[in-house]
Formats: C-alpha cells, structure tokens, sequence
C-alpha cells in the first residue's frame, strides 16, 4: 500500500515569496497612490502648501510605476493573472480614490459633488473590471491589446493637473475655480462636471483609445 505523502507545510507570509520584480513595482504604485491620499487628509487638519503639492507630485510618481512594472514584466517574462489583477488594485488606488480625494480635500465638498466624486470611483473600478475580463478577446494572435475601450483610467492625471492649477493660483475650497450653484438644496461645484465627464469617458463601449 502506497504511503500518503505528508502535507506541505505553510509558511506564514509565503505568499511574499512568490512576489516578482514587476508585482513588487506595482505595489509601489498603490502606496504611492495610498500616500497621496494620507497628505491630502493631513492638510485637512494642517493646511500647509507643501502638504497640497507631495500629494499632487505623487500621482506623477504612482504613473511612473505603473509604466514600469510593465516593462519589467515584459523583459523578465513575468506576465501572470495575479499580476494583471494587482495592477489593477494598484490603479483604483492611485488613479480613481487618490485624485477623488485630491478633488474633495480643495474644495468639492457640497452634496452633489460628493456624489460625483462617487461615480468618478466607481467608474473607475467598473472600468478596470471590464479590461481585465475582455483583455484576451481584445488581443491580436501576439496576445497584445491594440486598444482599451473606454480612455484608461490613467487619465484621470488631467484632472489631478488642474486641480494643481487651481491650487497654484489660489482657486481652491469656495474660490474654487468655475464657482459654486445650488441645486434643489443641494451645493454643487461646476468642476466636479470633470470628474463626471472622466468617469463617463472611462467606460465608454464606443471610445476606442490606442494602447502604445
């Protein structure tokens, strides 16, 4: 009688491990995404200029790694399910909660633009979800993705550049640039219309973007 092979034995944090150089390079995105969002939180309650641009300048430094981690993929062979979902987590963070809350910490606080900002999230996320379940029907016989439908949720970095315009010349909070109405009761920031046109865009069937 064939004796049973003893279990593997698991290793707290073995899932570490297994990480690779591009996996790594994306958790770097999300933290720089992460950070941006705990600056812009402190100067809530410091309300120190520098505080505004570390927060702004990390957007630009999470793109950086989201760019990288690609190419090292690439080079070393390492494209994998988990890494394509990690990259994924990594861009909710840093290109859909992290300029939300750079939008809400100068100045979209009424009612509606909250609810905007909502949307602008979750469009973001519905339309990372949607990439990553058509990613193969999309592919060429290379396996490479020719297109994204829907502009890629990177772009929300145009918003996160005028909000740094808006910072810069002192159009922030109720001097926020475009002014504020009421509608039904309800504040409302004519600027968070960019959020709403940049969620709409992201999970568009229509809008075809060349992927470089």
């Amino acid at each position: 009688m064939a004796r049973k092979k003893p279990d593997k034995k698991r290793v707290h944090f073995s899932m570490l491990r297994d990480y690779r150089a591009a996996d790594l390079i994306t958790l770097a995105n999300a933290g720089a995404g992460m950070a941006a969002v705990l600056v812009m939180m402190s100067y809530l309650t410091t309300a120190e200029s520098w505080r505004v641009y570390l927060a702004l300048a990390l957007i630009p430094v999470a793109l950086v790694f989201d760019i990288a981690d690609g190419r090292v993929a690439r080079r070393r062979g390492e494209h994998s399910p988990f890494g394509q979902e990690l990259d994924s987590l990594a861009d909710i963070v840093s290109f859909g909660v992290a300029p939300a809350a750079l939008g809400y910490g100068l100045g979209l606080r009424a009612g509606l633009d909250i609810v905007i900002l909502i949307f602008f999230v979750a469009c973001g996320i519905s339309r990372l979800a949607r990439y990553n379940v058509t990613a193969s029907q999309l592919a060429d016989d290379s396996g490479k993705v020719k297109y994204f439908e829907g502009t890629p949720i990177p772009s929300s970095l145009l918003l996160v550049a005028l909000l740094a315009l808006c910072f810069h010349f002192d159009r922030t909070g109720e001097q926020l640039a475009l002014g504020k109405v009421d509608i039904a009761g309800l504040g409302f920031h004519p600027f968070a219309l960019l959020f709403f046109a940049n969620g709409c865009a992201m999970i568009s069937k229509t809008l075809k973007i060349p992927k470089l």
